[in-house]
């Protein structure tokens, strides 16, 4: 499995675990160095938090950096932000759920939970047809959130609307009308968006998936509850529809070869930890994770639309298909139709992801909340670009201004990956 994290700040971050370790100790010297207080992500773009990342002075020769210690010292390298000490049990239930998950996706075929919900009968909000571990991921994922008691709303792929975060014998909550699992939670100071199971159509044939999450915070002075103990209108249930620019950590997992886990937090440095089965904990084996400005020759995009999309995209697509492109070399064709395992690779090798619109589905198919604003976050954080359909950058949309009225199931056709690709292809809709 395989955590992707990014942090608002350089990570100054020591080895991990020896000797097949793939981080050391002159590495982590190397790091420090690299500390900065200006409010910019790799990529240039503002930050909402500006964090000091945490030094590691010692280091188990064998244990390494854990994400438990990586998340705990970040807080501590923060002091003048007591916020984050509330992110720990936050990032502590993440961890948890992912390592559950990777237990269920790993043991499914075993335990019977492959196929499909009610043999193909449960449809979520998006029109597709639900695995069993799509409703299942889901469930772990939601509850390890609201017992931390931090979380005020959760939205989800799978779930029709929002779902509150306060107990269920609150006051008010009886006369809440969603047709589906309501939690309530007496104290919520985030807002988590996730995809519990990503590229779940292929986790049947055993082919990588992942979990996608964002947090941001609750809006000041946002509360579910009314003085009487009632539940308001839905205008701080939907305190989810911000845009990414206001995520204050985003992440996924994947669930591969080896579970790995990639997260930022604020945005400024990409942070990936790989979970060490033998103990169960996560170690950091990609510190400060860098997205080449011009990768290996790598396209990732389903081609079975291509007849579809705008002239300008077939035309950039056959340019580097033939060689002709700005770099003249012929580029190679890697779709897995997971996001996180196609993104996973364009991070650490380059090159351009996308999900375009087409005739058919004018915005494409990724979820703007939960999926691509977390997905462009970490690639920001590592120096890479993210934009949508007309160039605009994914974390400044607005989802408010959704014009489809799909609200935080927005969709928003993406390209992201290396900044000189991303730049090549959007010239082709300048001239």
């Amino acid at each position: 499995m395989l955590v992707a994290f990014t942090s608002s700040s350089t990570a100054l971050l020591a080895g991990a675990r020896a000797p097949h370790s793939a981080v050391s100790h002159a590495s982590a010297a190397r790091m420090t160095t690299m500390a900065t207080t200006e409010a910019k992500n790799a990529a240039g773009n503002e930050l909402l938090l500006d964090l000091n990342e945490p030094v590691f002075p010692e280091v188990c020769e064998y244990a390494g950096v854990t994400l438990s210690r990586y998340v705990l010292e970040m807080a501590r390298a923060n002091p003048d932000k007591p916020e984050l000490n509330e992110l720990v049990s936050v990032m502590t239930a993440v961890e948890r759920a992912c390592k559950t998950i990777s237990n269920l996706v790993r043991r499914s075929p075993m335990s019977g939970l492959t196929g499909l919900e009610d043999g193909g009968g449960s449809i979520n909000v998006q029109g597709e047809e639900q695995k069993k571990l799509d409703l299942i991921t889901n469930t772990v994922l939601k509850n390890a959130l609201k017992f931390t008691g931090k979380m005020g709303v959760l939205a989800s792929e799978e779930e029709d609307d929002p779902v509150a975060s306060q107990p269920s014998d609150l006051p008010g909550a009886d006369d809440y009308k969603w047709n589906k699992e309501v939690i309530l939670e007496e104290s919520g100071k985030y807002v988590a968006v996730f995809d519990p199971l990503d590229g779940s159509s292929n986790v049947d044939a055993n082919i990588p998936t992942g979990t996608i999450f964002g947090i941001f915070e609750e809006p000041e002075g946002c509360s579910v509850l009314n003085k009487d103990g009632e539940v308001m209108d839905n205008e701080c249930l939907t305190a989810t529809m911000q845009s990414g620019n206001k995520l204050v950590v985003g992440g996924y997992c994947l669930y591969s070869a080896a579970t790995e886990f990639v997260m930022s937090f604020g945005g400024k440095t990409c942070q990936g930890f790989t979970l060490d089965e033998q103990v169960g904990e996560f170690v950091l084996t990609k510190p400060n994770m860098q997205i080449p400005a011009r990768g290996k020759p790598i396209y990732s995009v389903n081609e079975a639309n291509r007849w579809a999309w705008d002239p300008e995209l077939t035309e950039y697509i056959t340019a580097i298909q033939k060689g002709e492109g700005e770099t003249g070399q012929q580029y190679t064709s890697r779709y897995i139709g997971s996001m996180v395992g196609d993104v996973h690779r364009t991070l650490l090798y380059g090159g351009i992801f996308g999900y375009p619109g087409d005739k058919k589905n004018l915005n494409g198919k990724l979820r703007l909340l939960y999926e691509a604003a977390p997905m462009a976050f970490i690639v920001e954080a590592a120096g890479g670009a993210a934009v949508s359909g007309k160039g605009e950058r994914i974390l400044d949309i607005d989802p408010t201004d959704d014009p489809t009225g799909r609200g935080v199931h927005q969709r928003v056709p993406v390209f992201l990956g290396s900044t000189d690709d991303v730049a090549e292809m959007r010239s082709y809709y300048k001239k």
